[in-house]
């Protein structure tokens, strides 16, 4: 059993679709970003840097992990699938991975901080974060046109880099004339894993009937 702590962003997104896919037992807890649930004492313990998302492996001695990339690893490791085995393959879903967690993620989130929640416009600031996403959307484009999946079967890197670009109408972007990347978002958005893993949690989904000092005494003492 997977115990999950997330909300619904692109990163946690990530992780549900990759849990969905890899058919393993979950149990969500939502975490209220709102109400910077994420940064009381009790959810520090599970995860230093006050992110979402966070795991627990019940089947592995409570192993404990955080940063949505390094959990899309743990997972893909502990199923043997969506991550090759060889060095070659393997490097090459490393290398998509680490492009949207280095990439996509960090400029698209300043771009939807700028296009969509900073106090006061700055047009210098828009502009910047949407050239730059527009950059690595291209990149994501010319790699598509002559692969199926970003490296080359279908894996991790897919699904970490699916829920940003689901977002990239909300961030002010388009992928209107950029047919490779189209294609390969209309694909996964058929796949009934991605369906189902990007609407988890809810947003009335209340996420766990245990009580905070409960999910201490179970997960840290």
């Amino acid at each position: 059993m997977i115990e999950l702590f997330t909300s619904a962003t692109p990163n946690g997104h990530k992780v549900t679709i990759a849990l969905e896919e890899m058919a393993l037992e979950y149990r969500v807890h939502r975490i209220d970003l709102g109400a910077r649930e994420q940064k009381e004492d009790w959810y520090l313990k599970l995860n230093p840097n006050g992110r979402i998302p966070t795991i627990i492996d019940r089947d592995f001695d409570d192993f404990k992990a955080f940063e949505s990339g390094a959990i899309l690893v743990y997972l893909a490791e502990k199923t043997g699938r969506f991550m090759p085995q060889d060095t070659k393959g393997r490097t090459l879903v490393m290398q998509w991975l680490m492009f949207q967690m280095g990439g996509v993620g960090p400029m698209q989130g300043q771009a939807n901080v700028f296009h969509r929640y900073a106090p006061k416009s700055i047009p210098y600031a828009i502009e910047r974060y949407h050239k730059e996403c527009a950059r690595l959307y291209e990149i994501l484009d010319n790699r598509l046109a002559e692969n199926q999946y970003l490296a080359g079967d279908y894996s991790i890197a897919d699904m970490a880099t699916w829920p940003w670009i689901s977002g990239h109408k909300w961030s002010g972007l388009s992928i209107e004339n950029l047919p490779h990347l189209t294609r390969w978002f209309e694909q996964l958005a058929k796949r009934e894993a991605v369906i189902v893993g990007k609407d988890i949690p809810s947003e009335m989904e209340a996420g766990t009937d245990k009580s905070k000092l409960e999910v201490i005494r179970e997960f840290i003492i």
